[in-house]
C-alpha cells in the first residue's frame, strides 16, 4: 500500500538516506561536474562559489534529478550534467536572495553577502547561472533547454512577485501559492521532468513527474514558512523570525490576519511595515499564530501538497526509487515535526 503523509508519526522520523544511498555514485559524477565548473582564474569566483555550495546544502534538487532517472532505469549519463545545472541555477538563486533579503545565515554559517558583500554575491550568482547555461547547451536537447531556461525566468518572476508583495498583509492565499509555486517549486518540477526527457519517456511521464516535483517544493516551502515561527536556528541554518523581521507575507501571517479581530491586524500591519520587530513582537506573532490555528492550517496544507506529489508516483511500479521518492517527500513535511 502506498505511504502517505498522515503516517509519519507511526514510523521512524523520514529522511533522504535512501534517497542519498540511491543515488551517490551518480552524486559523485554530479559533485565533480559541480567542482570543475566553478571554477575561474578569477580566484573570487570559486571562493565565494564554493562557501555556498560545500557548504553544507543536501543537494536534494540534483537527487531529484538523479532518482527520477533510476525510476525510469536511464541507463546513460547526460543526468550528470544536468543534475549540476540545477544545483546551479538553486544555488545562483540563493546568492541573490540573501542580497535582496539582506540575510545574515545561511545552513547555520554566514552568508556570503556578509563576507564579500552584496557585488560579488550578485556577479557570481551571475557567473553561476552563465554556467548552467553552458551545460544544458552541451546537453544538446533544445527542450532540457526550454525546460530548465523556462523554470530559471518563473524563478525570477516569483521573486519579483514576492518582492512587491513584500510588507502587504492583506495578501490573499491564492497569490501567495502563486507566488512560491514560481519562486520555489519551480525548479523542483524542472529538475523531475528533465530526468523523462533524457530518458525519452512520453508527455504522460513528464508531466507526471512533473506533478511529483512541484506539489513537494510547495509543501517544501510551506513547512519553511511554518518553520520560521516555530522551530530554532540551529533546525533551520538561519535565524528564527527572519521573515517577521523581513516583512515577508507567508501563508501563517496571511491565515492568522484574515482570521484576527481589528486589534491582531492591526499588530499585523505594524509587524510587516517594520515597526514591530523586537523579540518580545515575535512572540506576540508566535502566539497569535498558535491561537488563530494558522501553523497548524500551514502544515495541513503541506500535507496536503505532499500528498498529491506522493500520488503523482502512482503510475511507476515499486522500488527502491519509488520508495526513496516518496520518503523525500515525508522528509520535506516531517522537519516540521
Amino acid at each position: 500500500m502506498t505511504a502517505t503523509v498522515h503516517q509519519l508519526n507511526a514510523r521512524a522520523a523520514p529522511s533522504l538516506d535512501a534517497m542519498v544511498a540511491l543515488v551517490a555514485a551518480d552524486l559523485n559524477r554530479v559533485n565533480a561536474v559541480i567542482l570543475e565548473r566553478m571554477q575561474s582564474e578569477v580566484a573570487l569566483i570559486p571562493e565565494l562559489a564554493g562557501h555556498l555550495i560545500a557548504g553544507g546544502g543536501k543537494r536534494m534538487r540534483p537527487m531529484l534529478t538523479l532518482a527520477c532517472a533510476r525510476l525510469l532505469d536511464y541507463p546513460g549519463s547526460r543526468h550528470h550534467k544536468l543534475a549540476a545545472a540545477v544545483e546551479f541555477i538553486h544555488t545562483a538563486t540563493l546568492l541573490h536572495d540573501d542580497v535582496v533579503d539582506g540575510s545574515g545565515l545561511r545552513r547555520g554559517k554566514r552568508t556570503a553577502n556578509i563576507i564579500w558583500g552584496n557585488p560579488a554575491s550578485v556577479l557570481v550568482g551571475d557567473f553561476l547561472f552563465s554556467r548552467s547555461f553552458e551545460l544544458m547547451v552541451e546537453d544538446g536537447s533544445l527542450k532540457v533547454l526550454r525546460i530548465l531556461s523556462r523554470a530559471s525566468a518563473i524563478i525570477a518572476e516569483g521573486e519579483v512577485d514576492q518582492l512587491t508583495a513584500q510588507r502587504r498583509v492583506e495578501t490573499t492565499e491564492d497569490h501567495y501559492l502563486d507566488i512560491i509555486s514560481a519562486k520555489t517549486a519551480a525548479l523542483f518540477a524542472a529538475a523531475c521532468r528533465i530526468a523523462a526527457v533524457v530518458a525519452e519517456q512520453d508527455e504522460a511521464v513528464e508531466e507526471a513527474l512533473d506533478c511529483y516535483g512541484r506539489n513537494l517544493g510547495i509543501a517544501f516551502q510551506l513547512i519553511d514558512d511554518a518553520m520560521d515561527y516555530a522551530s530554532d536556528a540551529k533546525t533551520m541554518g538561519k535565524g528564527v523570525g527572519d521573515d517577521f523581521r523581513d516583512g515577508k507575507v507567508t501563508l501563517p501571517v496571511i491565515l492568522a490576519f484574515a482570521r484576527g479581530r481589528e486589534g491582531d491586524r492591526t499588530f499585523w500591519r505594524e509587524a510587516m511595515q517594520g515597526s514591530r520587530v523586537s523579540d518580545e513582537d515575535l512572540a506576540y506573532a508566535t502566539r497569535l499564530l498558535e491561537a488563530s490555528g494558522a501553523i497548524r492550517d500551514t502544515l495541513a496544507r503541506a500535507r496536503t501538497y505532499g500528498q498529491r506529489a506522493i500520488d503523482a508516483l502512482g503510475p511507476f511500479p515499486g522500488g527502491k526509487a519509488k520508495s526513496a521518492l516518496v520518503e523525500a517527500v515525508e522528509f520535506a513535511i516531517s522537519r516540521a515535526y
